[in-house]
């Protein structure tokens, strides 16, 4: 290796690493993210060049660990021991008359206490070598890879301290928490509690890059052990990790009962200050020989106490329940508040999250109900004030029929959730329109979420069916679109025309109809108009299709908004037949082929396409099961190990031979 190729290596890593640092701990970035995006592509560039020179401390490597099976254990060397709660000043007088009465007069820090997940954190001469979870304080987690996604952790110290374990709390941002459960919103999917379950779920994803996504930080509150170095305080101890680059817990130094009361109490007033949730305040002794000197009892140190806050709750008016439809069609009831100020904030509103829900409390419009903040950040209804309730109300019914646009609603059998039916309704517009042009289904290359929302914003597009209708010149005047980028669009669009009716069965997203379900439907029915001809007790003799789908399919195929997407689509001249052979006449059933390099007749979806029509499954990976590999032009590692294992290698011609003789080569 070139040294001076070596040296920009060094140099890289350097720099990244000052610019992580600068920008996730001390908030104060002086790298642009231009530069910082354009210095990781070229070292990305270099260690794909040099994989033998690629470290584990590098800023490449935050997110390249595999999927786990697993968690293994990890027993701590020193206890992660919890704190003995305090809930008033009295109690925490107590703690601290306690303490002077063994040790003497003595100085205290007093310090947040995050709402999150204690993580030891282990280090051998400055690198990052495991992380685990707290568990019972004893044996914990190993969730090093997911840890490594944490880019406030250092990788590498700026000492090459011999060993050092170090305790710190894994939490989720608020403003991450509040846009992740946007998100969930907009999709169906349930919504986390609070920032630590989400953050505890997060932590515990068996594949690092989820973890990745969910944009975790730590702040450090504790040094464990440590070799090379001794402290006379912890507050020393905290300033040291300072030096070397973690995110510390913010401290206030007390000498006296009175300090440590005005602390507390102003910790409490400026929770809200704080990017983590807090649910408390830590109070603990400073010096480390008197804390060795007070010891611990079976479960708690006595040298320390967690004064926690109670929640802040107010009552307020039901004025209004009002329902919202989501992306995914569900319903989710939202109470209409006379308004109330909670912890820093003006509420006007709480989710009533679903029917259930409603009932359980049995909340009424015109109640004086309590609220509080779930987490300080989320609205809720803790329950009714029944001596304040209004004698004329009555219990609240849901809708039938969707708010937004009158199809019949439903209920999920597995669940609580309410979903609005409709195939064209405007609610979710976005969301069916971007799974409709996803790529296992429609395959619109570059219509993708960013693109979808500028068109629906102008008006262009009300249902998906108005995709067909498009023109060039139009979307062309999109902002960020340009002529040719509008041409290369209508031109994907008139492609998607051509799709197995197994992708459009897929695309309507038909609650309980995935992939699989769609693909066996299309080559039982074989059209679209036999599909809807068909009734339930028919749908139900399908194979691997059982009364749940059956009942879905048949509800959305008779319904007024699917019917006229439908006519739409089909005066469009989009296909609705299917090319694939039924299960009795399907040449290529068990075999399994795996597709590598560039076609020239095919994309890998088409190839795959014509693979599964007669029968065939299409796999990601070689095994000593599979069947053929297709290698096209630039062939890689996929092709080297078929030779090693000696599975039968088709070339392009060799596999359009194949299909003509099976009879799936109709020309690409």
């Amino acid at each position: 290796m070139d040294r001076p190729v070596k040296a920009e290596i060094e140099s890289l890593r350097r720099e990244l690493e000052r610019a992580g640092y600068e920008y996730y701990v001390l908030d104060s970035p002086t790298m642009s993210d231009y530069d910082y995006d354009h210095k990781l592509r070229r070292l990305e560039e270099l260690e794909a060049a040099y994989p033998e020179h690629v470290t584990p401390d590098s800023p490449t490597q935050r997110v390249g660990g595999q999927v786990l099976d697993g968690f293994q254990e990890v027993r701590h060397e020193v206890p992660l021991e919890s704190l003995q709660d305090v809930f008033s000043m009295e109690e925490l007088e107590g703690f601290d008359q306690r303490v002077r009465d063994a040790v003497g007069a003595t100085e205290y820090t007093v310090e947040p206490k995050v709402d999150g997940l204690s993580v030891a954190l282990e280090y051998r001469d400055g690198l990052f070598i495991r992380g685990a979870t707290r568990g019972d304080g004893t044996v914990g987690e190993d969730v090093t890879e997911n840890l490594r996604t944490i880019k406030s952790i250092p990788l590498r110290l700026p000492e090459a301290v011999p060993r050092l374990i170090v305790r710190g709390e894994v939490f989720m941002p608020r403003t991450v928490f509040a846009r992740l459960n946007e998100q969930r919103e907009q999709n169906g999917e349930p919504l986390f509690a609070n920032p630590r379950n989400a953050a505890a779920g997060s932590l515990r994803q068996l594949d690092p890059k989820v973890a990745a996504e969910r944009q975790l930080d730590i702040v450090l509150f504790n040094v464990q052990l440590v070799e090379g170095k001794s402290f006379t305080n912890h507050s020393e101890s905290l300033e040291f990790l300072r030096a070397m680059h973690f995110k510390v817990i913010p401290y206030i130094l007390c000498r006296d009962i009175e300090q440590i009361e005005a602390q507390v109490e102003t910790i409490g007033k400026d929770k809200t200050a704080y990017a983590y949730d807090i649910d408390g305040a830590v109070v603990k002794v400073d010096r480390l020989a008197e804390r060795s000197a007070l010891g611990s009892t079976a479960k708690f140190p006595r040298w320390a106490a967690a004064f926690k806050y109670p929640p802040e709750q107010k009552e307020s008016q039901v004025l209004d329940i009002v329902i919202q439809v989501g992306r995914t069609g569900v319903l989710t009831p939202k109470a209409s508040l006379s308004p109330v100020r909670l912890a820093g904030t003006t509420v006007t509103s709480a989710s009533l999250h679903n029917q259930d829900y409603i009932m359980e409390k049995d909340i009424r419009i015109g109640d004086t109900v309590l609220v509080q903040k779930a987490g300080e950040i989320i609205p809720e209804v803790v329950r009714v004030v029944p001596e304040k309730r209004p004698p004329d109300t009555e219990p609240y019914r849901f809708p039938e029929a969707c708010p937004v646009c009158g199809a019949p609603v439903s209920r999920d059998e597995d669940g609580a959730a309410i979903r609005c039916t409709g195939a064209e309704c405007p609610a979710q517009l976005l969301r069916n329109l971007t799974h409709f042009a996803s790529r296992d289904a429609m395959d619109i290359e570059g219509l993708g979420p960013s693109l979808v929302e500028n068109l629906v914003k102008a008006g262009m597009v009300k249902a998906p069916g108005d995709l067909y209708s498009l023109k060039s010149e139009e979307v062309a005047q999109l902002e960020r679109m340009g002529q040719k980028s509008a041409d290369n669009l209508i031109a994907a669009i008139e492609r998607s025309k051509k799709n197995d009716l197994s992708r459009l069965l897929f695309a309507f997203g038909i609650r309980q109809v995935g992939q699989k379900a769609a693909k066996v439907l299309a080559a039982h029915f074989g059209s679209l108009d036999a599909l809807c001809a068909a009734t339930v007790e028919e749908l139900t003799s399908v194979e691997d299709i059982g009364s749940i789908t059956a009942d879905s399919l048949f509800q959305w195929l008779h319904s007024s908004q699917a019917q006229h997407l439908i006519h739409v689509l089909k005066e469009a001249g989009v296909n609705m037949t299917s090319a694939v052979r039924p299960a009795g006449e399907q040449p290529l059933a068990g075999k399994t082929f795996v597709l590598t390099g560039t076609l020239e007749s095919y994309s890998r979806t088409e190839a795959g396409a014509r693979i599964e029509a007669l029968g065939g499954k299409v796999s990601s990976s070689v095994s000593k099961k599979t069947s053929y590999v297709v290698a096209g032009a630039e062939a890689g590692s996929k092709l080297t190990k078929a030779q090693a294992l000696g599975v039968p290698v088709l070339s392009e011609e060799d596999f359009l031979a194949l299909l003509r003789a099976e009879g799936g080569e109709n020309g690409p």
